[in-house]
């Protein structure tokens, strides 16, 4: 029987990493401050989020076969599960800069943290480094050596593919609406986030157990990129109908001029009227403006909306699960994990 890890389990793994990162950085003689600078860059960029992605590796090998791990199984799949939080921890510190964010987790993003400042664009670049340290120390004698380090490389270019056409779809500081479009927030969508963080850890799990094969990786693409799809555009509805007690946050996708589901489909469908208030209020700094398009996002029954899209979409990805192809390795519980994590989630 499969058995899921718990954050608390996943994060006794991760200590052993960091020293071997630092072991690593020692062989060049660096100076202990610096040793002590990278120490603190990777536990205050990769400790302390919901480690979903990582901890999806284990799980993933564990359902793959269906049983619970052995402690030298439990190990690897974690560590490539921590390099999928390294790789989120180098998107996460790079977007904050390119973002101007303030907050991060509930602390000042590394960036604004005292004595960072744009130092914080090399400890990204030495985040992403890590992964490859790590890969070689722990796999450089398995048999996908080679097709994890393509893996990685290619998840990340996808990743940065999304986020060039985020960066230049909805600059925050210039608004054009025309801008927008449901086949360019699809595009964002798939390759900012389904990518590395569906897809990634069941191809991660696939290549630890040497089952990976064309077929099945393909067959792992073809649900979990709608997934993440499905996943994205309900962070987008719940950011702007969500409670915030339970999502954590307060939404600003509107008044960040963010290219969400939201403001694409009320595109879509408003009058030259309705379209003329999105026009005039969304993606300024105004809280004032920003009720003027929540008020016209009810006008247009956009929760409703999405309330069937939602049902359709799951429907299908149910029937891509049904029709999941077992004889290559590939588990449909695999998939039926991710669903129940965020099917109706409401935060």
């Amino acid at each position: 029987m499969a058995k899921t890890t718990t954050l608390k389990e996943f994060e006794s793994v991760f200590p052993k990493l960091v020293e071997d990162l630092l072991d690593h950085s020692k062989t060049y003689k660096l100076p202990e401050e610096f040793v002590s600078w990278f120490k603190t860059s990777l536990n205050a960029n990769t400790i302390g989020g919901k480690c979903n992605r990582g901890m999806s590796v284990p799980d993933s090998v564990s359902l793959l076969l269906e049983a619970p791990l052995s402690e030298q199984q439990y190990f690897e799949a974690a560590t490539l599960g921590w390099m999928t939080e390294l790789l989120q921890a180098f998107f996460l510190v790079s977007d904050d800069i390119m973002d101007s964010s303030i907050t991060r987790r509930g602390a000042p993003c590394w960036y604004r943290q005292p004595h960072v400042g744009m130092v914080a664009i090399n400890d990204a670049f030495m985040l992403e480094a890590g992964i490859y340290i790590l890969l070689k120390k722990y796999f450089r004698k398995h048999q996908s050596y080679v097709d994890l380090i393509e893996l990685f490389h290619e998840v990340t270019f996808q990743t940065e593919l999304g986020q060039l056409c985020d960066l230049l779809t909805a600059p925050e500081d210039k608004v054009d609406l025309d801008n927008f479009s449901l086949s360019k927030y699809q595009f964002i969508v798939i390759y900012k986030t389904a990518y590395y963080s569906f897809y990634l850890p069941v191809a991660l799990a696939l290549h630890h157990q040497n089952i990976a094969t064309p077929k099945n990786l393909k067959q792992a693409e073809d649900i979990l990129i709608p997934l993440g799809e499905y996943f994205q555009i309900q962070d987008d509805y719940l950011d702007n109908f969500g409670l915030p007690e339970h999502i954590g946050k307060i939404g600003t996708d509107i008044l960040d001029n963010k290219c969400s589901w939201l403001v694409n489909k009320a595109l879509e469908i408003a009058t030259p009227e309705q379209r003329k208030v999105l026009e005039e209020n969304y993606g300024r700094k105004d809280k004032e403006k920003e009720a003027n398009v929540k008020k016209l996002y009810d006008e247009l029954k956009l929760e409703q909306i999405y309330k069937d899209y939602e049902e359709k979409r799951v429907e299908e990805i149910r029937q891509k699960i049904a029709n999941v192809d077992e004889s290559e390795g590939l588990k449909r519980t695999v998939f039926e994990s991710f669903l129940a994590k965020i099917y109706k989630r409401s935060k």
